[in-house]
């Protein structure tokens, strides 16, 4: 950082659980492959194992403070190649720490929000919930500059929001209140919420994308249907609508504003 500090893109989980351990005496659970050692702290160790991993060196790869947003990104998108490659959404929270990641994370966590888009533990755990904040945001916001490339357009959206949070506070509250309000109104319009079936697990991107966003387009254009939602029930289970949520070309730009306009105009009775 510009005043000398090192602030950490990648492994910081990992480098505080090792400093809680040497230095804040935490203590290890019960461990698989070494039973021997379950239950100790770093003091219960000999002291020649104490050493020994404190001689330990920990690579690392350091930008230097004229390193931007996107080189954080390439950098942590580099160092993600072992066995388990972190997403696009866990890249982004690692590299653009700011306001606006912090209002997506507050809303990701709503309980309102887990209730009409459930998902499985493994995706919560991969910030899925967080991308399809994300996603609900930047694609109302307007998909200029957008070329076919979700991950490129979300993260140049994201690290223009946490700047512009940063000039305005007043852009915080008022984006938490859009989607407040677009999750009220789909509770009250659309029956399964974002999913399929009623007792459904799962929550698609297409699908979220079209009713989200699209309810968001349609009460800004017509603030009295929150009054009055329309019945969805004519139009929810077309084949129309199953071909704009499908996965086949999905994030195309053309299919993507389909699929936004498409729930629009059915809401506004088009």
């Amino acid at each position: 950082m510009s005043d000398g500090k090192l602030e950490i893109v990648d492994g910081s989980q990992r480098l505080r659980t090792l400093a809680e351990f040497v230095l804040g005496g935490f203590r290890l659970g019960e461990l698989e492959s070494l039973p021997a050692v379950s239950g100790f702290r770093f003091e219960d160790l000999p002291e020649s194992r104490r050493r020994k991993i404190k001689n330990r060196s920990i690579r690392g790869i350091v930008l230097n403070e004229h390193a931007d947003e996107q080189a954080r990104f390439d950098m942590f998108e580099r160092i993600n190649t072992g066995s388990k490659v972190a997403n696009k959404a866990e890249v982004r929270r690692g590299a653009l720490a700011g306001p606006f990641m912090n209002l997506v994370i507050e809303l990701a966590a709503l309980p309102a929000f887990d209730a009409l888009a459930p998902m499985s533990t493994k995706l919560k755990n991969e910030r899925e919930n967080e991308e399809l904040v994300v996603r609900f945001f930047a694609y109302g916001d307007g998909l200029e500059g957008y070329k076919d490339r979700p991950s490129e357009f979300l993260f140049k959206y994201a690290k223009k929001m946490n700047a512009l949070f940063d000039q305005n506070q007043q852009l915080a509250p008022t984006y938490r209140q859009r989607f407040l309000t677009m999750l009220d109104f789909v509770a009250a319009t659309f029956p399964n919420g974002f999913r399929r079936i009623p007792n459904g697990k799962a929550t698609p991107r297409a699908r979220f994308e079209a009713i989200a966003i699209g309810s968001h387009l349609a009460i800004t254009a017509n603030p009295g249907l929150r009054q009055q939602p329309p019945d969805v029930s004519g139009w929810l289970n077309e084949e129309a609508f199953s071909d704009i949520t499908g996965g086949d070309g999905a994030n195309a730009k053309g299919r993507l504003q389909r699929r936004m306009t498409f729930v629009r105009d059915r809401l506004l009775g088009a």
